[in-house]
């Protein structure tokens, strides 16, 4: 295809991207006008459902399918990382690197507080995702605590401990196992009511996005641990 072709494709897709966005904005009630009937619409639909937090039902019912590509997505991001992050050609990892980061250069109040705080996050993050259907939170948000909450043993200056828990097949599979029970919830509740779903959407988010963060963190963290080991950048990662 050559760049007249390339251009002719732009342009009849960004017009006809104009026009759909155009005929949905013109649809609009007006800006800062007493009546919002998307949002009233939306509530009450929340609550018909079983669903008091009205975001969520919104994220997991009303726009399921909007949803899925952005957990789709997300998955895409986790799996590039991982394959282009690789180690690659005569890259070697320095396992002397790897664990210099210990307990020896991080202060004890510190490594001890990693310790405890662990256990807290994980449960918090738990809480997050069973009950993002009825309060503020549900799978994203839990996700990424659950995600962080691993790395507070980096923090904590136990590094081989973090790498003994992060096995990264086993969140590759959870990555994949979460984005596919999603994807099956989503096209299950399209058109449809989606009551008594949204705990099990929020589930299957929350085990996706925090698989993923991992894999996503894990993957640079190697990456910032070989080049602090092999010399070609100063300071600890």
């Amino acid at each position: 295809m050559n760049d007249r072709a390339r251009i002719a494709l732009f342009a009849a897709g960004a017009a006809g991207t104009a026009a759909v966005l155009a005929a949905g904005a013109l649809g609009l009630p007006g800006f800062g006008g007493p009546a919002h009937p998307h949002g009233d619409r939306s509530a009450r639909h929340a609550v018909d459902q079983g669903t008091p937090n009205a975001v969520a039902s919104v994220t997991f019912d009303q726009r399921v399918l909007d949803t899925a590509g952005q957990v789709l997505i997300l998955l895409a991001a986790a799996v590039g990382a991982v394959v282009l992050l690789r180690l690659v050609g005569g890259e070697a990892e320095d396992e002397a690197a790897r664990h210099r980061h210990g307990p020896a250069e991080v202060p004890d109040a510190l490594r001890v507080t990693g310790y405890l705080l662990l256990p807290v996050t994980l449960l918090v993050g738990v809480y997050v995702v069973a009950h993002g259907h009825q309060s503020p939170g549900g799978g994203f948000q839990g996700g990424v605590i659950l995600g962080t909450a691993l790395h507070l043993l980096y923090l904590a200056g136990d590094y081989p401990a973090l790498q003994r828990l992060r096995s990264i097949p086993l969140l590759e599979s959870g990555a994949g196992l979460g984005a596919a029970a999603f994807t099956v919830l989503a096209l299950a509740a399209a058109g449809q009511a989606a009551t008594g779903r949204v705990p099990a959407l929020n589930g299957a988010v929350g085990l996706e996005l925090g698989c993923a963060l991992v894999l996503l963190v894990g993957k640079f963290f190697e990456q910032a641990l070989l080049v602090h080991g092999t010399g070609r950048s100063g300071g600890p990662p």
